[in-house]
């Protein structure tokens, strides 16, 4: 079973695919982690990656797709989340061809649903433990009120910088731009199902579960 998770940033796919990973054995596609192991790898793939980010360009698309059919080819687990990809409509164009070129299909794209406004503000409020990088969040999952991560016991917490009104703004202008138009590419080949992204965890893990098991076998 391979998926993709859709959303704009902030949504919790990150978190959701975690939880796939940890509770089914699907394996995350991460192209920021794939990037990052190629570049340390010292493959020839990996010689390419680093060549082009050390000069400070963009990984091409072709790039990425080397990358993950070196991934699907390998260890299968129980399916794929790609988490990052596609970002684009060549890049969704590029990710069908190869599946089906390696005999593999996409079960279902599941659009994690948000209000923008409310996005912003869950956004605004999050962090993260500094030692072992559990997500907190003033709203929803606040830091323990003994100042201690609840997973290791760090008691230094980080917020990016980017998590600011007007940058999250900027990076919702990009994903409209540039990914949303995938929600209509995925609907017209039948495979998109939406869930509440801005539900409680556990709520959205629930919704993602009813639709792999009823509609991505």
């Amino acid at each position: 079973m391979n998926i993709i998770l859709l959303g704009p940033p902030g949504a919790g796919k990150g978190t959701q695919a975690r939880r796939l990973v940890d509770e089914r054995g699907m394996i995350q596609l991460s192209t920021g982690d794939m990037l990052r192991a190629a570049r340390k790898s010292g493959t020839e793939m990996g010689k390419v990656v680093a060549e082009v980010m050390d000069r400070g360009d963009l990984v091409t698309d072709e790039i990425v797709i080397g990358l993950i059919e070196e991934r699907l080819t390998g260890d299968q687990g129980a399916g794929f989340i790609f988490d990052g990809f596609p970002r684009t409509l060549a890049q969704a164009d590029a990710l069908g061809e190869l599946l089906e070129r390696l005999g593999q299909k996409l079960g279902c794209v599941i659009e994690m649903q948000v209000d923008d406004d409310a996005l912003v503000a869950r956004i605004v409020a999050r962090s993260t433990c500094a030692q072992c990088g559990e997500s907190y969040n003033d709203i929803s999952k606040p830091i323990p009120a003994d100042g201690k991560c609840a997973v290791c016991g760090g008691t230094e917490f980080i917020r990016r910088a980017d998590d600011n009104e007007e940058s999250l703004k900027q990076r919702l202008m990009e994903y409209y731009k540039k990914t949303s138009p995938l929600i209509g590419y995925y609907y017209c080949k039948g495979t998109l199902r939406r869930v509440d992204g801005l539900a409680d965890i556990d709520t959205v893990a629930a919704a993602i579960g009813e639709v792999l098991d009823r509609d991505c076998g």
